[in-house]
């Protein structure tokens, strides 16, 4: 660097992924590029109005000498997320180690446009390990929130503590996002991770609401092409909480199914319909766009979400893709869970994450994992919990005996897997897992069916959704009534379940010290209330060496 500030272009990449659905109504409206409902939700400017800073500011994958920052302008009111509309424009950012911004260590210039759909990244070298920054972006003499952003510790740094705050499964329509406002407001993050369901695809009142829309999203219909997923995300992106939380700490995202369609895979989605909803390449690619656009990620390849963060030498964080590279989803009694030619990861990310998870040094590994490894055996379940259950799932409600979109539905990349930390010897492995709108703390056994004589291989920490119907929701019963019932007939069926809570919404915090890796569940007292308050449930922990879950009785 030959000068005390250096300047950064934008960083934006692109490609495929996206699944589920069902008329040639419905995909007829969603073809339309619809700016007006949007456009209606911005508040108003005169035509010539500075730009405007309406989506908040971000930054994400903190690394030792860098973060990733991102923001959207908006340079004219026309130029609404996916219009396509509004000129070039340059933005200045500018980051400081002060709130006040006048230590000033980096600023340069990105240019928004809109085939970035206005949105721009700043991938920013050259700063101090373990350290909190702050910054800005401007544009036409109107600056953007100053937000917080921290480094990561230096690779071979001695890392006495971590911590992180655990989120997923986010719909807009089921409620308020205030799990990000009480994270946001702790202020002792050193980043927070989203595990998938930044965004739900849908339409309008057709996903789990309890049967009351709580606020609409745009566009009204579900979302198939590039201009409908930028109007989604542009959509979320306008939630005061989800503002806050990204201005407070670095974000570490990876996707799952609703970023493109429910139950996505590589070939298409449950809830798309090849021909009347377009070709699943092309709404795959658009979705994928968006997200890179959208989401300051930095993706490790084109077009996919997995790669590697180092924490010192305390943690490495392995994040997975388990969309673009899977098999379908089996039938229930129809097809093998367990076929060899079948495969969740892909064969290249499965042996990219063994390799990481043999070569780390660090004393714990940690993976960003979408759906849950740990086996969950359904059959015991009583039939007025298997249906609400299957809903839930976006499986048959009748015959259930396991959830295909899981791990479970590929065993022999389980096994594989499994194996490969047994015979390495590989220790302090924990999976964090979002998806399935429930809270678990499990072991997870190379053998399930000999569990406990089988040895656990690793542990993992399963965190509810924010607002996302679980299944209280689903039968409209009082918060606690299912879980009740339903949790000790799931532990009794697999025994390396330490804990499940079926019916709650709200957020983990991952606290993590050489000694044990601790995550402390927080709900929320009512996700359709937007100032709802959020209170300690439960803490789970794995002491280093152990591969075993335990109860600990107070949040860190």
């Amino acid at each position: 660097m030959t000068s005390r500030y250096r300047s950064s272009e934008s960083t934006h990449s692109a490609d495929s992924l996206s699944p589920r659905r069902r008329s040639v109504v419905k995909a007829a409206a969603a073809t339309a590029v619809l700016t007006g409902p949007f456009a209606a939700a911005l508040p108003a400017r005169a035509a010539d109005e500075a730009p405007a800073f309406l989506h908040g500011v971000a930054s994400g994958d903190p690394l030792p000498d860098g973060v990733l920052l991102w923001t959207r302008v908006t340079p004219t009111a026309q130029a609404a997320p996916g219009s396509g509309l509004g000129p070039d424009t340059p933005v200045d950012w500018v980051v400081a180690r002060d709130r006040a911004l006048t230590d000033i260590v980096a600023k340069g210039t990105v240019t928004a446009t809109a085939a970035s759909d206005h949105t721009v990244k700043a991938d920013i070298r050259g700063l101090a390990p373990a350290t909190d920054y702050w910054f800005r972006f401007s544009a036409g003499g109107t600056d953007s929130p100053v937000a917080r952003t921290r480094t990561a510790p230096a690779a071979d740094a001695r890392v006495p503590g971590l911590r992180f705050g655990v989120v997923s499964c986010a719909n807009w329509e089921a409620g308020y996002f205030s799990s990000y406002r009480h994270l946001a407001a702790r202020g002792d993050l050193d980043a927070w991770l989203h595990l998938g369901d930044y965004i739900y695809e849908y339409g309008t009142g057709e996903y789990g609401t309890r049967d009351t829309v709580v606020r609409r999203h745009a566009p009204a219909h579900e979302i198939v092409t590039l201009a409908d997923y930028r109007t989604r995300h542009g959509r979320y992106k306008t939630d005061p909480d989800l503002q806050a939380l990204h201005a407070a700490a670095p974000v570490v995202a990876i996707w799952d199914d609703h970023e493109f369609a429910n139950d996505a895979w590589s070939g298409g989605a449950e809830n798309h319909t090849e021909g009347a909803e377009g070709t699943w390449t092309a709404r795959q690619a658009a979705a994928k766009q968006a997200y890179f656009e959208w989401m300051p990620v930095r993706p490790a390849l084109a077009g996919t979400t997995y790669r590697r963060l180092r924490f010192g030498k305390l943690a490495d964080l392995s994040l997975l893709d388990l969309r673009s590279f899977r098999s379908q989803q089996v039938a229930v009694g129809n097809g093998s869970v367990d076929d060899p030619d079948r495969t969740l990861t892909g064969r290249a990310q499965l042996d990219w994450l063994k390799a990481g998870l043999k070569a780390s040094d660090t004393t714990w590994r940690l993976v960003g994992n979408s759906v849950m490894i740990s086996p969950f055996a359904i059959g015991s379940l009583s039939a007025d919990l298997l249906k609400p259950l299957a809903e839930l799932l976006g499986l048959p409600k009748e015959g259930l005996a396991l959830n295909t979109d899981q791990w479970d539905g590929y065993t022999d990349d389980r096994r594989e897997l499994l194996a490969h930390l047994r015979a390495n010897a590989i220790r302090n492995t924990v999976f964090l897992t979002g998806d399935i709108h429930m809270a678990w703390a499990n072991d997870v056994p190379v053998d399930a069916g000999t569990y406990p004589l089988s040895p656990s291989a690793a542990t993992e920490f399963v965190v509810t959704s924010v607002t996302s119907d679980n299944l209280d929701d689903l039968t409209k019963t009082p918060e606690g009534t299912i879980s009740a019932v339903a949790a000790p007939v799931i532990r009794a069926a697999n025994r390396h379940v330490h804990w499940v809570d079926t019916d709650r919404h709200g957020y983990g915090v991952l606290d993590i010290t050489a000694e044990r890796a601790q995550m402390d569940y927080y709900v929320l007292s009512d996700k359709t209330e937007p100032g709802a308050t959020s209170a300690w449930q439960r803490s789970y922990r794995t002491r280093s060496g152990t591969q075993k879950v335990e109860r600990t009785y107070s949040p860190v």
